[in-house]
């Protein structure tokens, strides 16, 4: 087995115990049996399928500013707070595949397609995020950060439906109206939709887990940790998000994993609003009566355009440029006993940068 996927089975091995965990306790409350099978039922189909990055890379990040391997009650807390951005992720897409009607989520059908389950799922996505709190309660209640740990998860879990309501009204699958896109409303998108809970928070978990304090002095200057990271993270979601819009456009089906449909459904990618940004007003007509139609003729027409006007040659030199800047604030950052550290950084741009899939 390879060191990945050794890390990846121990960490699934704490989903089972907190998973049972809020078993026992539903069942605690005097939930009927079959109520009790469907929640089960709930949290294996919703939760552990997915890659796992986010809530890894709790455990990872706690590992890098500890500097040492965990104990076992370390480990055991980190991955637990990484599992609650994983049961906060799940609780997102169970609700986003009912609002985008989707069909398949993770190579299986979406949860609300199950026989039975439909609209239960609603329900089912509040009890995924209620989840987290309960946990939360049980392992952290007595620790001085657990009312930051509460205030991240809520700040984080608004910021994220503050930025899906935005994309919902910006790019609804039914009405498609270019004039409301711009790259500038794909950044908003992007940065409160993905890249808050999906880099800065689990660093911040771990950042209040090993006790980093809110800031600290270095070489006559004030380090504030917190917003330091921020500033790193939030521009490297930022990235990993265009990178995948780029991804869908450009990636072939074997490569990626998917067939790319960003262009067939209306999607506000950073493609598209690259192309608008370039296009002459011919090309803009052109997209303007092919974007978002669910043709392939369309989309083939849409593909030649992004061609025409360089979209490849654009995202190159956008990559380039930004992992230049990310590069340098990183480089930048002193490291002091009990402080940020540089490999926290480094290691998410380092999954990140030229991957293909």
């Amino acid at each position: 087995m390879s060191d990945k996927a050794a890390r990846r089975e121990k960490f699934e091995g704490v989903f089972t115990k907190i998973r049972d965990e809020l078993i026992e306790h539903f069942a605690g409350e005097g939930m009927p049996p079959e109520a009790i099978e469907w929640y089960r039922k709930s949290l294996d189909y919703n939760v552990p399928g997915g890659k796992l990055n986010r809530g890894m890379s709790v455990v990872d990040t706690v590992e890098i500013l500890k500097g040492r391997p965990l104990t076992e009650e370390e480990y055991f807390h980190s991955a637990l707070l990484g599992w609650c951005v994983e049961l906060l992720q799940a609780f997102f897409l169970v609700s986003d595949d009912i609002m985008d009607t989707s069909i398949t989520r993770r190579g299986q059908p979406c949860w609300y397609r199950n026989e039975k389950v439909g609209m239960i799922a609603i329900n089912d996505s509040f009890m995924l995020e209620a989840a987290i709190y309960r946990l939360l309660k049980v392992h952290f209640r007595s620790e001085p950060y657990y009312a930051d740990l509460l205030d991240l998860f809520h700040d984080t879990t608004y910021q994220t439906e503050m930025g899906q309501l935005v994309d919902l009204i910006t790019a609804p699958e039914d009405s498609v109206d270019l004039s409301k896109f711009s790259l500038e409303r794909h950044r908003l998108i992007v940065i409160y939709k993905t890249a808050y809970y999906s880099f800065y928070l689990p660093v911040a978990l771990a950042l209040f887990y090993t006790r980093v304090p809110s800031s600290y002095s270095v070489v006559n200057e004030t380090v504030r940790p917190f917003e330091l990271a921020q500033s790193i993270l939030i521009p490297l979601g930022e990235y990993f998000q265009v990178q995948d819009d780029f991804l869908d456009f450009s990636g072939t089906p074997e490569q990626i994993g998917k067939i790319g449909t960003d262009i067939i459904d209306n999607k506000c990618s950073w493609c598209v609003n690259t192309a608008i940004r370039l296009a002459n007003p011919a090309q803009r007509k052109v997209l303007d009566e092919n974007y978002g139609k669910k043709d392939k003729e369309c989309e083939a027409r849409v593909k030649a355009i992004f061609n025409e006007v360089g979209v490849k040659e654009a995202y190159a030199e956008y990559e380039e440029t930004v992992v230049g800047k990310l590069r340098e604030q990183i480089a930048a950052i002193v490291e002091v006993e009990g402080g940020l550290k540089r490999e926290v950084f480094d290691s998410f741009l380092g999954k990140i940068y030229k991957r293909s899939k």
